[in-house]
């Protein structure tokens, strides 16, 4: 935390640890001058066993970021290590699935009700959740975002993509930003490695060799379109959070890589 004030960001992720009330949290935030920002919940939405859970822990963290002024929080798909039809861990296949790897039609119509169950729940304390897309789980590619969105309730559910991931993933994310930028409440941005990027996918790398070989880059090191993105973005009014993350730096350290970052941004007049 000290090192995300240090470099000049304005607020981190929100976390709480269990029996911390909001007040608490507030607190320990505020000894760094920084405030909270969106939390997040990974969670098997296609998993019909656990749909009734997971609409009372989003309505749970949904309160918790209401009552530390924060009205957006990311939800995400944690199938990191599940087997799809091919018995295959999606984490085996980062930046290459192919359609057969995707869950099934009623997997996605389950996780879109959960979804639209859970962002009602969120919406009785007036916060959004938005869906978060990664590299390495059932909803990475532009076609699983898509057949996914088509289960939702657009009411409901928002978007909140990791522009990173969505380049690793071979998605066009100046496109999907003007399709989606009605929808898109808060970011995760990160930077690619283009050459570790291709080199991977073509030696069919698991995510966690991807990720200790530096595939993600300080932000403007990378391939991602920033300044487009942006600009489309402020032209559909958005003003929610931005969440800089860099998973694994190449940096001496974290401190270099978030001020690499930051000062990227500065430049970009943010």
């Amino acid at each position: 935390m000290g090192d995300i004030a240090a470099a000049g960001y304005e607020g981190a992720p929100l976390h709480a640890m269990p029996g911390e009330s909001p007040e608490d949290v507030k607190k320990f935030f505020e000894s760094f001058g920084l405030k909270p920002g969106p939390g997040y919940l990974g969670a098997n939405w296609w998993d019909p066993a656990e749909t009734d859970a997971l609409v009372q822990r989003t309505r749970e963290m949904a309160a918790l970021h209401a009552a530390l002024g924060c009205d957006v929080m990311f939800v995400a798909d944690n199938g990191f290590m599940t087997k799809g039809p091919r018995g295959i861990e999606r984490m085996a296949l980062a930046g290459r699935p192919t359609p057969e790897d995707s869950l099934s039609a009623d997997q996605y119509k389950i996780a879109g009700e959960a979804l639209t169950r859970a962002g009602e729940a969120a919406l009785e304390s007036g916060v959004r959740i938005c869906f978060h897309n990664h590299v390495g789980s059932f909803i990475e590619t532009r076609q699983e975002i898509d057949d996914l969105w088509a289960q939702v309730d657009r009411a409901m559910v928002f978007q909140g993509p990791d522009i990173g991931h969505l380049a690793w993933a071979g998605v066009d994310t100046v496109q999907f930003c003007k399709d989606y930028a009605a929808e898109i409440k808060a970011l995760h941005i990160k930077d690619i490695n283009r050459g570790v990027m291709e080199q991977g996918i073509a030696a069919e790398w698991h995510y966690m060799v991807f990720n200790n070989g530096g595939i993600f880059a300080e932000l403007g090191e990378g391939f991602v379109p920033y300044p487009e993105i942006f600009s489309i973005l402020d032209a559909a009014g958005f003003a929610g959070w931005l969440i800089v993350e860099t998973d694994r730096t190449t940096k001496a350290t974290p401190l270099e890589s978030a001020r690499i970052s930051r000062e990227y941004l500065k430049s970009l007049g943010i």
